[in-house]
């Protein structure tokens, strides 16, 4: 983001933590210093409060261009179709969705086995084989 005071939509983004960490934190540091800024942010807040929105915010809120975690899941095996797998690594990579990214990560962190969940896994095992029934 520039030096340039941000856009309404914009600023309906940083109110809904929307936006990449770098607009983020410009729009913060712009906040700090401009009180011009500050009350105009005030005056979109009653706004929204009033039940007045738009149909970005409306699209922003309800997170209508981000992904399912199940087609984050499948971006994550390489099984979408080459579109599909495009849209996503814009949305997370380019966009930079503070969401999906967190998705991302927890599905990520999901399939890596914890020492808790091996220790876990063994202990079934060893306390079920005796009852297993055996090959013949």
């Amino acid at each position: 983001m520039n030096e340039l005071e941000p856009s309404d939509d914009q600023l309906l983004a940083w109110l809904d933590e929307a936006l990449a960490p770098d607009q983020m934190s410009e729009i913060e540091k712009q906040l700090r210093d401009s009180e011009p800024l500050r009350n105009r942010v005030a005056g979109l807040i009653r706004r929204r409060d009033d039940g007045v929105h738009s149909v970005g915010e409306i699209w922003r809120r309800h997170r209508l261009t981000c992904p399912t975690r199940a087609d984050l899941g499948s971006w994550l095996l390489g099984s979408l179709d080459d579109d599909h797998a495009d849209y996503i690594d814009f949305h997370i990579r380019t966009v930079g969705c503070r969401t999906c990214v967190a998705n991302l990560t927890d599905l990520q962190d999901s399939v890596q086995p914890s020492e808790d969940s091996t220790r876990r896994r063994r202990r079934f095992f060893q306390s079920s084989a005796g009852h297993l029934p055996k090959g013949e």
